[in-house]
């Protein structure tokens, strides 16, 4: 097939057209005040390299960062919450605790929904579904005239305990579109039918804030696509790896919030499979943030819960938490277009604030006054101020030393080159801090596995990250800076179907699990459906358990068929199999239960074929030397720079070297040598 898969990232939209195998790539500022023109800018771009036309496109794939920014930045809908009587102020109270002990002047962050625009009804149900009151729809009703008195944008219905019985919230839901219409109306049934109150509200509420945002600008762009001559249909990358139809992601654009960086990870696997590497990090740095995940046996980590918007950097609790499927990462801002500055106690900060596409870093000339680790990099000789980006963005050096000079270095007087190593050590520290602390959450050692490197601005700094987490052997792959986009035409059509419901495996009753997960997967097959109707579905199951007792579950891989009252003792072993793996013991004579079952379903694309062993052969010769300074020995040294499409196969490059490509730039530490893999790939692999 030809597809075109389209990236919107905070500073840069990446698209890739794929013709039968053969990929044609661009890369263009994005445009945040209307971003379905930079989306058509790229993919005009890239169909201009291939030759073809937009009716030539045979499926598009799309992700972006407007759901993520629009919460971030506090720009989404005007929010209406209608709850039980009671509980009007459950999305305020959160989860009752400090997340920063020590901090005196801690501040929450402000819900998303104030507290004039919480209503309540009259209803409840008890905990395990049964009805205690019944809903008094007069109340609903006077609510719902309230509503559009004040002018309420969307509304999220999050009724006591739905997600055991969600009779109520279903009638509420068909009220208000009757006396609502035009309103968006999420249901905490359909978007996050879990336990636990807070995060299901919390979710509910995101998915309400963002929607009519995110329905308007899908809605725009599937009419530019059609005006634009493309006749064919538009998926969703989601932030669980999968792609969806664009009706589910206008429904739940909530899903949506990781969808890029869930694109490098599903690239991320895909190699890892093709490699034959079995413990892998990826490493995706982009012009706004730094992304990095664990990749385990060619499978991403996943999970069910994301905390975004954070306050405070690393510190769970100090965001809005999420209950989707997500591919399990961390995020810093730490990009190409990171804002640097010094602290009241004389350091040098970066992040988490970002120059973004507009104004841009100061060495973009498009106004930016402020240095950026793309600004740094400039001065140390790393880029080719004539061939950034392709050569599309001409980068002004004197720009960038001016910027560095002004905000870093009179303040610390030093010059701009120091002030430029200073911010390019403080950002490669916080990704490897990042990637510690990930890594030690998870058990993990990051020492073990091989790097793989995308984005446009990782390759630059993948050596130095190596360098500082022990890792020995790092991947680029070929179109580096656009991997994202490449992720999205490896990922498979799929649907994650998540359900609350309480089982004690003492009383394990087999039909009603089975029952559960039919009505499951029937969810999910009509999801998939909608997007193509070729293709059989595979599915994976999970169940989250835990001891009798316990605060939190663990997720346990359960069997992808009927389950029969026998397999109550597998479950029992299965989740202590688990347990095990986590936190080495488990704990007899203690009652098992599960709380919540999952199922993802999902076409599966066919495996990537394994690459052959590559064979060192001759030595690369350079095109050209540049002298680019060196963070070890604190002075320049020569780096000979080499062209990515000049090389071949089995040709080896002794660091310390750059090669350069559109997209992007590899530099090769002094302690590096690269070798160029069949496959095109760059392998770094550090001296002996």
């Amino acid at each position: 097939m030809i597809r075109l898969a389209v990236d919107i990232g905070g500073t840069f939209t990446d698209v890739v057209l794929d013709v039968h195998g053969v990929r044609h790539t661009a890369k263009v500022l994005t445009t945040p005040q209307h971003p379905e023109q930079g989306f058509l800018q790229g993919a005009t771009a890239a169909l201009k390299k291939a030759g073809l036309r937009a009716a030539d496109v045979e499926a598009i794939v799309h992700g972006t960062t407007l759901a993520t920014n629009a919460i971030i930045e506090r720009k989404g809908a005007r929010v209406g919450l209608i709850t039980t009587d009671g509980f009007r102020d459950s999305l305020e109270i959160a989860y009752e605790h400090r997340f920063e002990q020590s901090d005196l002047y801690m501040v929450r962050p402000e819900p998303l929904v104030s507290r004039e625009d919480r209503w309540c009804v009259t209803e409840r149900l008890a905990a395990d579904g049964s009805i205690l009151l019944e809903l008094d729809e007069a109340s609903l009703e006077r609510v719902a005239a309230q509503v559009k008195a004040a002018g309420i944008e969307a509304v999220a219905v999050c009724l006591l305990h739905s997600y055991a019985n969600d009779a109520h919230e279903r009638r509420a839901g068909e009220i208000l579109t009757r006396l609502l219409p035009g309103t968006p109306i999420s249901l905490s049934c359909e978007v996050s039918p879990e336990i636990r109150e807070y995060d299901r509200v919390s979710t509910t509420v995101a998915n309400a804030y963002v929607r009519p945002q995110m329905q308007g600008y899908l809605k725009r762009l599937e009419q530019q696509l059609a005006e634009q001559g493309f006749k064919c249909g538009l998926l969703m990358i989601t932030s669980s790896g999968a792609m969806t139809t664009l009706q589910t992601a206008c429904d739940f654009p909530i899903r949506l919030v990781e969808s890029g960086p869930a694109g490098g990870a599903v690239l991320a696997s895909n190699l890892s499979m093709e490699l034959d590497e079995t413990r892998v990090v990826s490493f995706d740095m982009g012009g706004t943030t730094a992304k990095i995940c664990l990749v385990d046996d060619y499978r991403a980590l996943q999970a069910r819960t994301f905390e975004v918007a954070r306050a405070y950097r690393f510190l769970k609790g100090s965001g809005y938490p999420l209950r989707i499927p997500v591919i399990e990462m961390v995020e810093i801002g730490a990009g190409g277009g990171s804002i640097a500055g010094v602290d009241e106690m004389r350091r040098i900060t970066v992040g988490p604030e970002s120059a973004s596409s507009s104004p841009g870093p100061a060495c973009y000339g498009r106004g930016g006054d402020q240095p950026t680790v793309t600004d740094a990099d400039l001065c140390l000789g790393r880029l080719d101020p004539d061939h950034f980006a392709g050569g599309q963005i001409k980068l002004d050096t004197d720009s960038a030393n001016s910027a560095l000079q002004k905000r870093i270095g009179v303040r610390l007087d030093i010059d701009g080159v120091a002030a430029a190593a200073g911010i390019s050590e403080i950002v490669d520290e916080n990704m490897a801090n990042a990637a510690r602390v990930h890594a030690i959450e998870w058990g993990k050692n990051l020492q073990e596995r091989t790097m793989i490197a995308f984005g446009g601005a990782a390759p630059l700094h993948a050596a130095r990250l190596a360098d500082k987490c022990g890792i020995r052997k790092i991947i680029i792959p070929t179109g580096a800076g656009v991997g994202s986009a490449i992720g999205f035409l490896q990922a498979p059509i799929g649907y994650h179907v998540t359900r609350s419901r309480y089982v004690s495996l003492d009383e394990f009753d087999s039909a009603e699990v089975n029952a559960l997960f039919a009505a499951m997967r029937q969810e999910a097959e009509t999801a998939i459906r909608r997007a193509t109707s070729k293709g059989e579905i595979e599915e994976q199951r999970v169940a989250y358990m835990r001891y009798r007792g316990q605060g939190h579950e663990i997720d346990v891989a359960l069997p992808s068929r009927p389950l029969v009252d026998q397999d109550k003792a597998l479950m029992e072993e299965l989740f202590a199999q688990r347990y095990q793996e986590l936190f080495g013991r488990t704990i007899p004579n203690l009652g098992v239960e599960v709380m919540t079952w999952s199922l993802a379903a999902s076409i599966p694309v066919p495996p990537p074929r394994k690459q052959p062993p590559t064979i060192a052969g001759e030595k690369a010769i350079p095109s050209n030397f540049r002298q680019i300074f060196d963070p070890d020995l604190m002075h320049e040294i020569g780096h000979g720079i080499y062209v990515r499409t000049a090389l071949k196969p089995g040709m080896r490059i002794e660091g310390p070297a750059v090669i350069v490509e559109d997209e992007t730039s590899t530099l090769i530490g002094r302690n590096f040598d690269a070798l160029i893999l069949q496959s095109g790939y760059i392998q770094l692999e550090r001296k002996s």
